[in-house]
Parts: C-alpha cells; sequence; structure tokens
C-alpha cells in the first residue's frame, strides 16, 4: 500500500511539473547566416552546462536540454557569438552574422567550459573534413603536411621499420612532443621507435596516418605547449582529432590514383554512416576502409667508380662491376613509397542515459601491412669467393658470374595492428559539469625478413644435406664458420617486433562560478606497457638475418609503468574585452618521479577588430618506455663503410653499467608566445603568433660511438664480444631553444562573377633553432675523444626541417564546380651527412609544390572530384655548399683522386651511397619524390 500511494504521489508530482517546464525537451533548428545560407560544424551549448552539438552540412541541429526555458550560446570561428533564449520547443532559425571574432575556436585551448564571451588566448588551427578531402592526399598526416605550415612530415627513400610510420613534428620538435587527442582523449603511442638518420630519430609519436579521413569532422591544431592542462608529450602543441558524429546520412566514396611515372597504383572504398539509437536518444557514426597502394619505385643510376672504390665502396674488380651495373644500373635497388594495404574501422557514438546525463563512445581499430626492401646485395658486395656458399644459396640468371651468383635483395614486411577505444559519462551535478571516462589503446608491429640470410650461424633443422643431396651430416658435427654450416640458413627470418599500449582513467569537473569567472579541475591515471616481442633464434643469433637482425631474448620483454596527475583551472574575465587563463598541473610517474608545470594566458580586444593574445608556460615531457628500455643490434649505411651492424644499448641494462649511462630523466620546457589577429573586414581576417620553445634535457639518441684508440676499454670490450662496428644509446644530452613566427591571412567570399572566390596564405618562419650551451657527454663517450652528438645529429635537430614553409590557396565555387589551386613553399634546409667533409655541407634547394584540384557535382548526391598532386613535377633537390674556402677548393678542384673521380664526385657518393639516392640523400626529404600523383574519387551521399 505505501508503495502504491508513493507512486501515485510522484506521477501527481510529475504531471504537475509538466507545464512548468521542468521535463527535458529536444530544441531543434537551423543556423544561417545574414545571407540565409547555412552554416554547417557551428558550435550550439546550453549556456553553463557541457552540453552541446554542432549543426550538420545542412546547418540543422538538435539539442536536449533538461528543461525550458534554457539559453543557447551559439558560436565558431569568424562569426559573432549569439545567445538565444528558448521558452517554447518550436523550430528555431538562428542568424549569425560575422564579426571580429579570430579565425579559430577554443576547445584543446582551457579546460573550463565555454560562456558566450570567451575569446581565444591561444593560437589553434581549425581543418575541416573538407580541407583534409581537398588535398587529394591519400593519408591524414600527408593531408596536414600541405594545410598547417608548421606541422612537416618525411618519409625516408629505404624504409625498413618506418615504411609503417613516417615521422612528423610540429615547430621543429620531433613526434614525441606533439601531443594526439581523439575528441580530447589521449591516443596511445605506436609501438616504432625511429633509429635511422632521418628526422625524429630516437623517437616516437602516434600513428595518426592510419586515422580514415572519412571518419574525420575537424581537426584542432593548438601551436603551444599545453603539458599543463594535458600532461607529457605537449611541450610543441596538440592535434585533437574530432570525429564525425553525423546520425542521419552518410556517404560511400570510390577512389583511385596513378603517379605520372605509371607506378603506385592506388585502389580504395570507403563508407561513412550514421545514425539515431534509442529512440533518437543517441546516435552512431561508422567508418569503413579499406585500401591498396602498389610499390613506387625512384632509385638512382649508380656509380661505378664509386663501387670499385675500396673507401666508398666494396673495392670489386671494375670490370666486375660495370659488368653488372650494364644490366642493372640501379644496382637493383628498391627505395621509394612500398607496396601497402589497409583496413580501418572506426565508430564514434552517444546516448542519452537521463536528463542531464550522456554516455559517449569511440573505437578504431587500423591493420596495416607494407612490403619493402633493404638495399640490394650486389654479388660484389659479398662475392662467392669470399662466401662461396652464395652461389647455391641466392643462384642468379647470369651465366658470366662465377656459379650464377647475381647477388640478393632483402625484403622487409611489417604487419601494424593500431586500436583505441574509449568510454564516457557527462553529467551535471549540482551545478558541475562531470566527465568521468576510461580509454584504452595499443599499436602492435611484427616483421618478416624473406630473401636474407644469416651468414654467421644456424641451427635447423637436426640434420643436414649436403649440396649435392648424397647423405647427411649430424648437426652437431658442423663447426661454426663451415661452409654446409653457413649454407643451411634460412632465407626467411621472423625477426619479432614491439608493441606499446595504454589504459588512461579520466576524470574532469567544471561549472561557472559567476557570469566572469569559470573553474575546473580534474586528474588522470595512465598505465603503460612495452613489449620486445622476441624473434626466432636465426633471426638474431651471431649477426643475425641479413639486413634486419631479430629481437634476441635478453633484449626481450613486456616493461610497464604509471602515472597520476591532476589539475586545477581558472578562467576570469575582469572585463568584456579581457579573458585570463590559468592551469597547474602535477604528475607522479612510478619510474622517475614528480614533474610540476603550470601555464598563465589572456587575450584583450583591441578595438572591435584586433585582438591580443599571449601565453607563458612550462612544460615536460617523461621519457617514453621505447626511450628506456630499447635494446638491439641494426643494420644500417655507414658512408664509407657499407652496411654495417651496430648496437643500441638501453639505459638500464648491464651494459649499460659498464660504460657509465645515466638513467634518463624528464625534458622540460619554457614557452612563450604572443599573437595579434584580426578581423579588418567582412572578407579578410589575419593572425600572427610569435613563440618561443626552450627545453632542457633534451633526450636524444646518441650518434654511433667507435672502438678507442687505446682499444682496451668496456666500450671496446662490447663492441667485440657482440661483432659490433658501434654502440648508440639514449642520454639527456642537449638543451635547445626555438623560435619562429607563424602567419595566417584570409581573404575569403569574394563575389566574382556567378561564383565565390577566396584566398588564403599561411606560413611558419624558424627564427632560431639551436643548441644552448655544451653537449652533456657521458664520461666514457668524452674520455673517447666523441661526442653523442656530432654535426650531423647537430643537423637532424636543428636543420633538417625547411627554416620556412608557406601555404598559398585559392577556392573559386560556381555552379556545380568547385576549384582549388594550392602551392605549398618549402624554404631551405641544410645538412651534414655523416662522413662529409667538414668543409661542406648539404642544402636541399627551395621549392614549389602546386596542387589543383576540381570537383563536380553531378547530381544532389553524386560528386567528382579529380585532385593532380604536384602538378608540375617539382622532384626534391640538392647541393653542396662550402663552408669556407677550404670547402670551395673541393668544389673547384677538377683533379683525379685514386678512385679516378674529382674529390667533389667522392663526396657526393659517399653521402648517396654511390648515388643509390638520387633525387635526396639517405636522410630524407621534404615533400615526395614521386612526382606529379592523379587522384579520382566519387562520393555518393546516401
Amino acid at each position: 500500500m505505501k508503495q502504491s500511494y508513493l507512486l501515485k504521489l510522484c506521477t501527481i508530482t510529475f504531471m504537475f511539473m509538466l507545464p512548468l517546464g521542468l521535463m527535458a525537451q529536444t530544441i531543434k533548428g537551423k543556423v544561417t547566416d545574414s545571407s540565409g545560407a547555412a552554416l554547417p560544424y557551428m558550435n550550439v551549448v546550453e549556456k553553463g552546462t557541457s552540453n552541446g552539438v554542432t549543426t550538420d552540412d545542412n546547418g540543422e541541429f538538435s539539442i536536449k536540454v533538461a528543461s525550458l526555458p534554457a539559453t543557447l550560446v551559439v558560436s565558431s570561428m569568424g562569426f559573432a557569438t549569439k545567445s538565444v533564449k528558448v521558452t517554447q520547443p518550436s523550430y528555431l532559425t538562428i542568424v549569425v552574422n560575422e564579426d571580429n571574432a579570430l579565425n579559430e575556436v577554443v576547445i584543446t585551448g582551457s579546460r573550463t567550459p565555454a560562456r558566450s564571451n570567451t575569446k581565444s588566448p591561444l593560437p589553434i588551427d581549425i581543418v575541416s573534413a573538407k580541407d583534409l578531402v581537398s588535398t587529394g592526399q591519400t593519408t591524414f598526416d600527408k593531408a596536414l603536411q600541405y594545410k598547417i605550415p608548421s606541422f612537416n612530415t618525411v618519409q625516408t627513400p629505404v624504409n625498413d621499420a618506418t615504411s609503417l610510420l613516417d615521422p612528423y613534428e610540429i615547430r621543429n620538435m620531433g613526434p614525441s612532443r606533439t601531443l594526439i587527442l581523439i575528441n580530447g582523449k589521449r591516443k596511445n603511442l605506436s609501438a616504432l621507435l625511429y633509429t635511422q638518420t632521418s628526422p625524429g630519430r630516437g623517437e616516437t609519436g602516434s600513428d595518426i596516418s592510419g586515422i580514415p579521413t572519412d571518419a574525420i569532422k575537424s581537426v584542432e591544431v593548438l601551436r603551444d605547449g599545453a603539458s599543463a592542462q594535458y600532461g607529457s608529450d605537449a611541450i610543441a602543441g596538440v592535434i585533437n582529432i574530432i570525429l564525425k558524429d553525423n546520425k542521419d546520412g552518410g556517404s560511400a566514396t570510390l577512389r583511385t590514383g596513378i603517379t605520372s611515372e605509371g607506378d603506385g597504383e592506388m585502389f580504395g572504398v570507403s563508407v561513412n554512416n550514421g545514425s539515431a539509437i534509442g529512440d533518437d536518444k543517441g546516435f552512431i557514426n561508422y567508418t569503413l576502409d579499406f585500401s591498396k597502394t602498389s610499390l613506387s619505385n625512384r632509385p638512382g643510376t649508380v656509380s661505378a667508380l664509386g663501387e670499385a672504390d675500396p673507401d666508398l665502396g666494396f673495392g670489386a674488380d671494375l670490370g666486375f662491376v660495370q659488368e653488372f651495373l650494364s644490366r642493372k644500373p640501379d644496382a637493383g635497388n628498391i627505395n621509394g613509397s612500398p607496396e601497402t594495404a589497409a583496413a580501418k574501422f572506426l565508430i564514434n557514438g552517444s546516448y542519452e542515459l537521463g536528463d542531464e546525463t550522456n554516455m559517449y563512445f569511440n573505437a578504431a581499430f587500423i591493420n596495416k601491412k607494407v612490403n619493402s626492401y633493404a638495399n640490394y646485395r650486389t654479388p660484389y658486395w659479398r662475392t662467392v669467393e669470399s662466401i662461396p656458399y652464395l652461389a647455391d644459396f641466392f643462384p642468379g640468371d647470369n651465366p658470366t658470374t662465377a656459379g650464377g651468383y647475381d647477388g640478393y635483395v632483402p625484403t622487409f614486411e611489417g604487419d601494424l595492428n593500431d586500436y583505441n577505444a574509449t568510454i564516457g559519462f557527462k553529467s551535471v551535478i549540482n551545478d558541475w559539469n562531470v566527465d568521468a571516462s576510461f580509454t584504452t589503446g595499443g599499436n602492435s608491429q611484427t616483421y618478416k625478413v624473406n630473401d636474407s640470410h644469416n651468414r654467421n650461424v644456424v641451427y635447423s633443422p637436426s640434420t643436414w644435406v649436403d649440396g649435392n643431396g648424397n647423405g647427411t651430416v649430424d648437426a652437431g658435427e658442423l663447426t661454426e664458420g663451415s661452409e654446409l654450416y653457413r649454407a643451411n640458413s634460412k632465407k626467411s627470418f621472423d625477426p619479432g617486433g614491439t608493441g606499446f599500449y595504454h589504459n588512461v582513467g579520466n576524470i574532469d569537473l567544471s561549472t561557472i562560478v559567476t557570469d566572469n569567472l569559470s573553474f575546473a579541475f580534474g586528474s588522470e591515471i595512465r598505465f603503460e606497457r612495452f613489449d620486445v616481442i622476441e624473434g626466432e633464434l636465426g633471426s638474431y643469433d651471431g649477426g643475425g638475418a641479413d639486413s634486419f637482425a631479430g629481437n634476441s631474448p635478453e633484449n626481450s620483454g613486456s616493461f610497464t609503468r604509471y602515472n597520476f596527475g591532476g589539475y586545477a583551472s581558472l578562467n576570469w574575465n575582469p572585463s568584456d574585452n579581457l579573458t585570463l587563463d590559468g592551469t597547474i598541473r602535477s604528475e607522479n610517474y612510478s619510474d622517475f618521479g614528480n614533474a610540476f608545470v603550470w601555464k598563465a594566458s589572456g587575450a584583450y580586444t583591441i578595438s572591435d577588430k584586433y585582438t591580443l593574445r599571449t601565453s607563458l608556460s612550462t612544460g615536460f615531457r617523461a621519457p617514453t618506455l621505447h626511450q628506456i628500455y630499447t635494446q638491439k643490434a641494426q643494420y644500417s649505411f655507414v658512408p664509407g663503410e657499407g652496411i654495417q651492424v651496430g648496437g643500441l644499448v638501453n639505459n638500464v641494462s648491464s651494459q649499460a653499467g659498464l660504460l657509465g649511462l645515466p638513467k634518463l630523466d624528464a625534458e622540460t620546457s619554457d614557452n612563450f608566445t604572443l599573437g595579434l589577429g584580426g578581423k579588418v573586414s567582412t572578407n579578410f581576417s589575419f593572425t600572427i603568433d610569435y613563440y618561443s620553445i626552450n627545453v632542457k634535457d633534451r633526450i636524444v639518441l646518441s650518434t654511433e660511438i667507435g672502438p678507442t684508440d687505446a682499444g682496451n676499454t668496456a666500450l671496446d670490450k662490447i663492441l667485440e664480444d657482440n661483432n659490433l662496428s658501434d654502440l648508440s644509446f639514449f642520454v639527456n644530452a642537449i638543451d635547445t631553444k626555438t623560435s619562429g613566427l607563424d602567419v595566417v591571412f584570409t581573404y575569403d567570399k569574394l563575389e566574382v562573377g556567378n561564383g565565390k572566390l577566396g584566398f588564403n596564405l599561411s606560413g611558419n618562419y624558424t627564427i632560431a633553432n639551436e643548441r644552448d650551451g655544451a653537449v652533456k657527454n657521458p664520461t666514457l663517450v668524452a674520455d673517447a675523444g666523441q661526442s653523442v652528438v656530432n654535426d650531423t645529429q647537430e643537423a637532424l635537430f636543428f636543420t633538417s626541417r625547411p627554416k620556412t614553409k608557406w601555404i598559398l590557396g585559392a577556392n573559386y565555387d560556381i555552379g556545380k564546380f568547385g576549384l582549388s589551386l594550392n602551392n605549398t613553399y618549402f624554404g631551405k634546409t641544410t645538412f651534414k651527412q655523416q662522413g662529409l667533409d667538414a668543409n661542406l655541407r648539404t642544402e636541399f634547394t627551395p621549392k614549389v609544390v602546386t596542387d589543383l584540384g576540381i570537383n563536380f557535382n553531378a547530381t544532389d548526391k553524386l560528386t567528382i572530384a579529380l585532385n593532380v598532386n604536384n602538378l608540375l613535377n617539382v622532384l626534391p633537390e640538392w647541393a653542396f655548399k662550402a663552408e669556407n674556402a677550404a670547402g670551395q677548393a673541393i668544389m673547384d678542384s677538377t683533379a683525379l683522386t685514386s678512385s679516378g673521380q674529382t674529390e667533389i664526385k667522392n663526396q657526393s657518393d659517399l653521402i648517396t651511397f654511390n648515388q643509390r639516392y638520387s633525387q635526396m640523400t639517405y636522410d630524407g626529404y621534404h615533400f615526395s619524390q614521386l612526382g606529379t600523383m592523379f587522384n579520382l574519387s566519387l562520393n555518393y551521399r546516401f
């Protein structure tokens, strides 16, 4: 009876409250500009809460509020923020006007809740899905390369594990110092540690290349240090990838492409779709993407004199070399863009659990498979005279060479799996916005090496058939170094791989204290695991599989750590034209201790047209588990010495103890920005931002440290015992200072004929990027008269990215056609290759890459797009520059050396492996070496 009475009482109370507007209500409407044109991707937020949506492609929105009346705040870049009080659940048409707002939106820039008078105190680039697609690039990272001037990525000509993920960075800071977020939540790092001599050496980053472009709604690139808001890795900035959330309609895209050389054929198909769930209480949006790209090969013409020279190549008989190169002018080398296949799946969704509580979720799984190649092992590299069994092990088709042996090229086959998932809950409790979430993610990379061998030791099968198949020999009777012992080596190897995984818990609380004051605080706990996956015995024993040695048992295992952090943030508007933000953060790591950082920023509206902004902050970056625990033998090209096997020693190993290597500590940074932005007229807006980043105790992967002259140190013993030519290791070696300017000018929406014309000029200029103070060498290295940072390392850190980069774009929409023309200027870069004469340097010549895009809306649902990337077939070029008079003398001399070439030709052969890399050096380049690429896509909207 009591239960029945209470039920009736609740029902009567509920019915009584309905007319008062206390029941959850759905508000629908459309946002337009003053001309009546629909405005997509506008932010619609219930004032005083974190409850918000964005308008769809037609400018329409639907938002549920706890009760009426309620106030909706509509905002977006370039438009005046508008507040609308809603008292009845009718369909709204909200007209917003352009004003002096900066051409940016603050989402990654603050942890406090948005209010109608918020001004951006931080430089943030907003890139829409349409902007990404318009580049015609096939992957997300390459699309950003041609939209964000301070963002750079590079592809190396011989790839190995780098073929799975190219290094990228913001403001010359390396991939480790840019934090990647998915819908505001931390994405897991890649398992790959870059160890080649290319930009990004010694670092790792998240695999953004695998994120399907069709799943992205927009991208926010925060070009400012944000460790106080988001923790480690945010020294250079933050990239926040916002996923599509439309719940009705979608599209299917068919795309294909090819290079002007007739290779690199690409074919792909993707589907994006969304639907409402639970009686329109939520949505789910999903994306499927499948693609296949064929091999593109751009080898050089190899120098016979260089190959025959013992100081530059192999010291082989010149006639033997010339005969081989007459048939294979590129020495059989394969470098360019590897064969790649990818399958990607992603979902994003939300569901209303109550009047003021929502559950949100997203998940992604990506699989990539690549097939690339090592340098070709020519028949004079390792001859049948020096290793007799090669003639039988790798028989060739050429009868003129001894035994028919004609060399071989090992393959490198990589298999990458990357996943991430987040589930969270947002609610409003006693005027506090509460966001609690759990994120998990992982990345694993395993490898195969085929058409190779281990020339040192072999252990299977248990019995051996002799070369003629006449009987068997017990494995125990074989002796190391015997022809039969090595001849039975496998040709295929499983070298193992690496994996990285994390679990992250977040809770964030925020509230609006008064009309001009808001407050937020929260915490994060993160657990990380790094796996080094053991390879099979033959892949690592002795020197390991030729071209890519496997992970040995003593270097393999699982390595873990956890950290706990907390932050507090305050936003204050002391006046209508002034916004101030402050954040503090503390973190504790299980493996190296505490970090405390802070940030202060502000924006001041000078007039109706101009806004001044600035920020000052400290930051930190924890050493990754990859950097702490990676230890392996690796093959690499050493100029003048061919391919050598070097060792990478980690800082917690017994070898590190013998060498006296210190354990790694966190990097710390000081960041300063100062910017001016404005809306000069309806059509013209700009932002100019100065930045300064000082990093202390920067973690670097040392250069290769060779044996000492004395030959009796711990270093010499480790090299000898492990059959290594050199050692490298991680160390907090240098302090650096970087400064520059970011510029964006937009002149848009000009009426030209029956269409609209727009221009955009954006650029990045590096004022300074250099070492600050002396290199901090470990005692062992200093005593050996060597340094962990040599000229090559200095170039990698400071001059291997363009000193300036500019993007000038124009777009014109008329009728059913949309045209875009973008010109990207890659400025000068300089380099000091290993082995290069100290009196010389190399410079990449500044180049302009032009991209053309043509869109045709055949029907309301079908769009056909043609993109011609690198329209003028511009290729990277480099040249020698003299450092002084001695360098100029080398360049001017026509005297022949013992190799039969001039000294400058010898220097050229030295750094290009005898011209195997004709269009670029081994150390990478800054835009595609593939030349012109044609891409055609058909998009059908449901």
